[in-house]
């Protein structure tokens, strides 16, 4: 472009670019009391039944702008001593807008040693993405987070 009109290519890109942040931060995060698509809960509700999912005791690490949604990083960890009496008995990943909504699910023991994860998973689109540990107890902990996709993955044909 030329600056014969009085807009130069450097004005298109910083416009572009403040419309694009403004539609990132206007999408609120989903909370507790509001609800996620019908997918996305019904995978809660296979993990947890009926029960409460309390927030607390676990780390979702999950970059929160990634350029490419083939392979995003993603590490849960939880807070536990992972003795016999008190341990991790689960890790599960749900999202929001994948085509399968239970991303992953772990099984683990008291003998499991620290009770964490690390995986690369594929996201469809901007979505939220929850982990869920269930422990020894019967109780639900949670963590959530915002994930902005620029290129999806998992798209349904």
């Amino acid at each position: 472009m030329s600056a014969e009109n009085g807009v130069t290519r450097r004005d298109v890109l910083r416009h572009a670019g403040a419309a694009t942040l403004a539609i990132a931060v206007v999408r609120p995060p989903i909370g507790e009391a509001e609800s996620a698509p019908a997918a996305m809960q019904e995978a809660i509700r296979k993990i947890v039944g009926d029960a409460k999912i309390n927030p607390g005791k676990v780390k979702l690490d999950v970059p929160p702008l990634v350029d490419n949604g083939n392979v995003v990083g993603c590490a849960v960890t939880v807070d536990s001593p992972m003795t016999a009496a008190d341990h991790v008995k689960a890790i599960h990943i749900v999202n929001e807008k994948n085509p399968q909504a239970n991303v992953i699910s772990v099984r683990l023991g008291p003998r499991a040693g620290t009770p964490a994860i690390a995986t690369r998973i594929r996201l469809a689109d901007t979505q939220e993405i929850m982990a869920i540990a269930e422990l020894s107890d019967g109780s639900f902990w949670s963590d959530r987070a915002n994930v902005i996709i620029t290129l999806g993955a998992c798209l349904e044909d």
